[in-house]
């Protein structure tokens, strides 16, 4: 019997859900108190205020418990554990769902923060050749091709002009040619029709 006293004394500060205080400031609502209903320590508080007090052989106090009310508490103990180890072991699970979910956020938002920035690195660089440059690399080059294409096409300006002036200085050369071969050939027909007459006039007087 005083080892159930005692087992009953240790659950009872072990379970206990309120301070010690709250509960000798409860002792006069022993009307309340049962062990089919309310919490652990009401229960505890229960088979203390209805335990009889008595004094041994030695003159040492100690309390009478019914046998019947310390297997009504142990039963409603071992309920309340497996209640509480119920509820541990659900939000055990809740714990390691809710840790798996956030692992899996985690996961996608690396995933999201990788997709991210390859979405920046595309859109701060263009393809060039096959090849990734950054858009600053990009207007550059660009830039210098556009160049060079207006430095040829200026070049090539300069050339045809060049070229033109060249034509045209050659057709003036070609005209002037022409003009004193015709002059030539004018002075030279009319030199020859000259002879013939004076040969002819030499023929008719020999006659």
């Amino acid at each position: 019997m005083k080892t159930l006293t005692k087992i009953a004394v240790i659950l009872a500060v072990t379970f206990s859900l309120h301070p010690i205080n709250a509960q000798t400031s409860n002792t006069n609502d022993q009307d309340q108190l049962s062990l089919d209903r309310g919490t652990i320590n009401s229960q505890f508080e229960y088979v203390f205020r209805k335990s009889g007090n008595f004094k041994g052989t030695n003159g040492q106090p100690y309390e009478a418990v019914k046998q019947v009310w310390l297997l009504k508490l142990k039963s409603n103990v071992l309920d309340s554990l497996k209640t509480t180890y119920g509820n541990l072991e659900a939000s055990r699970s809740t714990v390691e769902n809710q840790a798996k979910e956030i692992e899996d956020l985690k996961a996608k938002l690396t995933s999201t923060q990788t997709t991210l920035d390859q979405t920046n690195t595309e859109k701060n660089n263009m393809a060039l050749l096959g090849m990734q440059t950054s858009k600053t690399n990009y207007n550059v080059i660009m830039w210098g091709i556009v160049a060079a294409l207006f430095a040829l096409l200026l070049f090539f300006i300069f050339k045809f002009k060049n070229s033109n002036a060249l034509t045209r200085g050659a057709k003036l050369k070609l005209e002037e040619v022409e003009t004193e071969f015709e002059e030539h050939r004018r002075v030279a027909l009319e030199r020859e029709q000259k002879v013939r007459r004076q040969l002819q006039d030499e023929i008719n007087k020999n006659k």
